[in-house]
């Protein structure tokens, strides 16, 4: 058994540029020192390799790491940078304990980073906030904790003062303990000592100690009435406050360093083991049914209950398919079998490896808390939940909206067309909410996904993580048609040419349907006029035709099909004559039953400072958006509307134009609902010159 209180689970997030990867970096540089492998070869292995890596964002290519830090295990795991509508983000925070903010101390706290803390803020994961770059022209520490006051509305808990800034940032002062550490300037983190505070800090420490026991003791009735009757407290009665006002996300414990320059990571390090909470802390998932329900029953953190685990990042590398889990409950062992509630397969567990600061280390057994890699898993993607075959559940339902945008691509050299596949197949396993079809009539490969930045990066990851330069069309938005009215037909099939004809004749009803209903078809037939063994038959005639509306060529949706009476010829009626009745009916029918475009209307989120609310509301008007609400935060107001795709090209560089550079914008698809006729006539001609020119 495992001591499941000495693991963190945790993940660092940061704006572009905060400091990342280096910060990444550091810590597996220093933890690697206690490594239980033996020592890592100071800056042989990892920063030679850091070079290739500085695009990719961690040094390790793995989704997770673990690494040893006073007799406990962090597994740090890799959150994604680009947080545009993907479900990624979600999915990486989920499978966190806690984590670490990490903002630029010149840059202070920049739009991305405001985005990431929301989303962490949903997912209540706890934190720390690690002020980076102190030694870089212009970086203020105090100002960045301000702004986190200020723009994330959050409560920082100074932990550690700088000591100098700029050139002249030689260390750090431990507030708690009273106590400077100063580093040479060698760039190793080994060389430093603790001395008394500056003389000219006294003051200052004090000031933020006082601060931080006050706000900390505010987390324990019997300890607050111990300090204001003016007894001393000991370190670990504040610790434990610390802790648990961490724990529910009251402050963020904060402390400042030059990553770069190797100096501060430490005391971050005994932050995370002292203040962020282990896989037993925090509130255990949820189980759903198939739905996304919530059953009512959860996955409670102990090896000896039935397996449960979700696979959050799938990751190719030289040795095969990684799929990454997190296991909730349960013990997973090699050669088990267990069951993808997903797809309802059964699979058995092969290799089990866990990733550690530089190597792999193969495992025969894991259990719950634990983040793993299984290797050459086949139909797992992400989201998926692995349990036991005997004791199925779900942790969270897949739930995948349908793409609402495609464009088509085309590599731009001869032969990267394969390579092309190869990549996208891989891509679609990573991100389920991207798809990839190809155009039966003219060949072109489309690509689907959430919108229009969700394929921007798409095509990115095309060009430089698989090398494949692609040319890229018009975005195309998925318009479908619907008609408005019933109308009573009918249709006879008939042909003559020698030997047995061909005979089918039905009467029907087409009409609208239920929103969402899709294609419903019945039978009132009665007396043999159309015998029962053909009703599938006209059934598959009409099913087939609504994939091609009658207007513009988009999939028709909500279509009632009734067939009320016909006739038929014992010697020449066949399936295939109601067939070809059926879809011969629907071309005649349809034009007369009203039909109409349907478009794709989004849920927009808009989330702008104060002073461009009213620009934005007259943009999102221009583009025939209905305003929904408005709420405003601590840092600005949200703007929440419905707003037809087709008018949301572009739209993140507006925004941007409009709120120099600090609104951010998220969006997903909300309905389909009738086009105005000018949009629905542009749409048919586009339709018809698409048609011309193939």
């Amino acid at each position: 058994m495992k001591d499941l209180t000495k693991y963190r689970n945790i993940g660092i997030f940061a704006h572009v540029d905060a400091g990342k990867t280096t910060t990444t970096e550091r810590i597996l540089k220093l933890t690697g020192k206690i490594h239980k492998l033996g020592e890592v070869h100071d800056g042989a292995a990892t920063t030679d390799f850091m070079e290739q890596e500085q695009e990719r964002g961690i040094t390790i290519q793995s989704a997770a790491t673990s690494c040893f830090w006073k007799e406990h295990q962090f597994n740090i795991i890799d959150t994604p940078g680009h947080v545009d509508f993907t479900i990624e983000v979600y999915r990486s925070l989920k499978v966190l304990d806690g984590g670490i903010g990490v903002f630029c101390g010149s840059g202070g706290v920049e739009p991305q980073s405001e985005t990431n803390w929301r989303y962490a803020n949903d997912s209540k994961v706890a934190r720390l906030i690690y002020v980076n770059k102190l030694d870089r022209i212009g970086a203020d520490f105090y100002k960045v904790v301000e702004q986190v006051e200020k723009i994330l509305a959050a409560k920082p808990l100074v932990m550690t003062l700088p000591i100098g800034t700029e050139n002249d940032f030689v260390g750090v002062v431990d507030v708690l303990n009273r106590q400077a550490w100063i580093w040479d300037d060698s760039g190793n983190p080994d060389n430093y000592e603790i001395q008394d505070v500056p003389a000219d800090m006294v003051d200052k420490v004090e000031e933020y100690r006082e601060a931080l026991i006050e706000t900390a003791v505010e987390q324990d009735d019997a300890l607050m009435e111990k300090y204001l009757e003016g007894e001393e407290l000991t370190i670990d009665e504040i610790k434990a406050c610390i802790r648990k006002g961490t724990r529910d996300l009251a402050f963020f414990p904060t402390y400042c360093g030059s990553s770069f320059k190797n100096k501060g990571v430490q005391l971050v390090l005994d932050g995370v083991v002292d203040y962020l909470p282990n896989p037993t802390e925090v509130n255990p998932q949820p189980e759903t049914d198939e739905e996304g329900n919530e059953t009512g029953n959860y996955a409670i953190v102990d090896p000896e209950k039935p397996l449960r685990a979700l696979a959050f990042k799938i990751m190719d590398d030289r040795f095969g398919a990684l799929t990454f889990t997190r296991i909730y409950s349960g013990t997973l062992k090699k050669g088990d079998t267990i069951l993808n509630t997903a797809t309802g397969k059964t699979e058995r567990i092969g290799r089990m490896v866990e990733m550690h600061a530089n190597s792999r280390e193969e495992i025969d057994t894991a259990q719950a808390g634990d983040i793993i890699a299984i290797v050459g898993m086949k139909n797992v993607q992400t989201g998926h939940t692995l349990c036991d075959p005997n004791k199925p559940a779900t942790l969270e339902a897949m739930v995948f909206p349908d793409p609402v945008i495609s464009i088509a691509i085309a590599p731009k050299t001869k032969g990267g067309n394969e390579k092309m596949g190869v990549a996208l197949s891989k891509m679609v396993q990573e991100d389920p909410s991207f798809q990839v079809e190809t155009d039966q009539e003219s060949g072109e490969t489309i690509i689907k996904g959430m919108g229009e930045l969700h394929l921007d990066i798409k095509v990115d990851i095309l060009k430089r993580t698989y090398g494949v330069e692609v040319e890229v069309g018009k975005p195309q938005v998925a318009y479908r048609e619907s008609i408005t009215k019933a109308v009573n037909d009918s249709y006879t099939h008939k042909k003559q040419s020698g030997g047995s004809g061909q005979f089918g004749k039905i009467d029907y009803t087409i009409e609208p349907g239920e929103p969402g209903s899709g294609f419903v078809f019945e039978s009132k037939v009665t007396g043999g006029n159309v015998p029962r063994e053909f009703w599938p038959a006209v059934q598959k005639g009409f099913e087939q035709s609504i994939d091609k509306g009658v207007l513009a060529g988009f999939p028709c949706v909500d279509l009632k099909v009734t067939l009320n009476d016909g006739g038929f010829h014992p010697v020449d009626s066949s399936a295939i004559a109601f067939e070809i009745a059926a879809k011969s009916g629907y071309r005649q029918t349809l034009p007369k039953a009203g039909p109409q475009i349907l478009e794709p209307i989004m849920k927009v989120d808009v989330f702008t400072p104060d002073d461009y609310v009213g620009d934005v509301i007259g943009d999102l008007n221009r583009r025939r958006g209905m305003i929904e609400g408005q709420e405003s935060g601590a840092t600005g107001i949200r703007i929440k509307a419905k707003v037809p795709l087709s008018e949301m090209f572009g739209y993140i560089g507006d925004l941007r134009t409009m709120t120099s550079g600090r609104g951010q914008f998220s969006m997903e698809f909300s309905h389909y609902e009738p086009c105005p006729k000018n949009v629905a006539d542009e749409v048919i001609k586009e339709a018809k010159e698409r048609a011309e020119a193939k």
